[in-house]
């Protein structure tokens, strides 16, 4: 990682944690590598991302239903599926430091990256799978998973799935839903975790359309990232896979220019008819779709959109963070740095702080603050000085602050404080409900 890239990323897990955004899961214990845990402000963030792919992928749409399935399933689910045959990654380590590697992610696999040393241990596979054990023996007939991916119960459920919501191909079912990896080295914040939150959508369709409607989910999700996101394009790019597994026809990543560089958030997949035809071969159960138009039974196609909800909200807060400089009141100072997280109102934890200019004015201001949270995530904030709070809405990244002020009892207005501008407008309380819809919801 660069230099600057590494600084970013340090600056940004101390905002988090600071803020309340995201720490490190046990941290009174040391933590334990691999997982985090959401505060307040990242709750409320990640909820408003969650719900705006729902929205967007199910809600909006009359060919796509949702599902939510067991975080453990039947422990065949995932012979049928290969992971406990294949899903691994080889590791290595380090006999003089320990260190332990991903041998696909060391700049150089003769040489550790920690202590310089040369003496690695041979590459072995390691399953990413977490053991578990259902029920009161703990021995191999009572072994089960946490599921690695959300969509494998997904295909074990769509017959039964299409049957209650009468659908017809072409049709689609989403899942939102933890996932567990075992990784050898997670790395880069929530980059990559051992727990993590899958957003994952199979579209089930005829063969000879399949690829159409992988071109038409690719545009979709990119379209979801710059329009709805708001994440500018050139921090965006389109990586079309060379090397494909043996079903696959077609496969592509967004990737996000993180500080770290270039990574994944979402993959479009075309699956062809591995997934159903191979839980029918491990179920024995007839896993075909029947057409009575065409009166035909056969095996359908699945295009796949899966991303990461920890990433996707990753990539929200780099591409925010922000440092300016600001006027000041500090003696001897007339400018210092603002720390400024410029979230899209439409993600942002708080989207409106009410600001009562003193705690005289706090009854009026608690009004308009109940009136405001009807419509939007609010916060009433009346702690320490009108520039203290102004900073602290800033790196929490509220686009808009409304201060309630003595003036505001005569002219029944009030001062909106726009976060990006730093412009501060006076708006008549009866036009309030419209000007911030305007804003937040543009």
């Amino acid at each position: 990682m660069a230099e600057k890239g590494k600084d970013t990323m340090e600056k940004l897990v101390s905002l988090c944690k600071r803020r309340g955004f995201i720490f490190q899961s046990s941290e009174i214990y040391g933590g334990i590598n691999g997982f985090w845990d959401y505060g307040p402000y990242g709750v409320a963030m990640r909820r408003a991302v969650e719900q705006l792919w729902w929205k967007t992928m199910v809600e909006d749409r009359d060919d796509v239903v949702g599902l939510d399935s067991t975080v453990i399933c039947h422990p065949k689910v995932w012979q049928a599926s290969g992971h406990l045959d294949k899903f691994a990654d080889l590791m290595v380590d380090c006999t003089q430091c320990k260190k332990r590697y991903r041998q696909d992610q060391m700049e150089d696999p003769s040489v550790c990256a920690n202590c310089g040393s040369r003496e690695l241990t041979e590459p072995r596979e390691f399953n990413l799978m977490m053991k578990t054990y259902v029920g009161p023996v703990f021995d191999e007939e009572h072994v089960a998973y946490l599921r690695a991916e959300t969509c494998q119960p997904i295909f074990v459920d769509y017959e039964l799935v299409r049957n209650v919501s009468r659908l017809k191909l072409p049709f689609g079912i989403a899942q939102v839903g933890k996932a567990f990896r075992n990784e050898v080295t997670p790395r880069f914040f929530t980059f990559r975790s051992r727990e993590f939150v899958q957003m994952e959508m199979e579209f089930f369709c005829r063969d000879d359309g399949a690829m159409e409607w992988f071109d038409y989910w690719r545009d979709q999700r990119l379209r979801f990232y710059t329009e709805t996101l708001r994440i500018p394009v050139d921090r965006l790019k389109l990586h079309e896979h060379d090397k494909l597994a043996h079903y696959a026809k077609a496969a592509v990543d967004v990737e996000f220019a993180f500080p770290f560089g270039w990574g994944e958030l979402e993959g479009i997949h075309h699956r062809g008819t591995w997934d159903t035809s191979r839980h029918e071969e491990f179920s024995g159960k007839d896993m075909r779709y029947f057409d009575q138009e065409r009166n035909e039974r056969f095996h359908p196609t699945v295009v796949e959109t899966s991303c990461g909800l920890d990433r996707m909200c990753l990539a929200l807060l780099c591409q925010a963070y922000s440092e300016d400089m600001a006027e000041t009141r500090k003696e001897g100072q007339e400018q210092e740095v603002r720390v400024v997280l410029r979230l899209p109102p439409v993600v942002a934890p708080v989207q409106v702080a009410v600001l009562p200019l003193s705690k005289k004015l706090n009854d009026d201001a608690r009004l308009l603050y109940e009136r405001l949270r009807r419509a939007y995530r609010c916060e009433f904030d009346d702690g320490g000085s009108i520039g203290k709070r102004y900073r602290r809405q800033d790196e929490i990244g509220t686009p808009f602050c409304v201060t309630v002020d003595f003036e505001t009892l005569e002219d029944k207005a009030v001062t909106v404080r726009d976060r990006d501008a730093m412009t501060q407008e006076r708006v008549p309380l009866e036009s309030l409900d419209r000007v911030l819809m305007d804003r937040v919801f543009a």
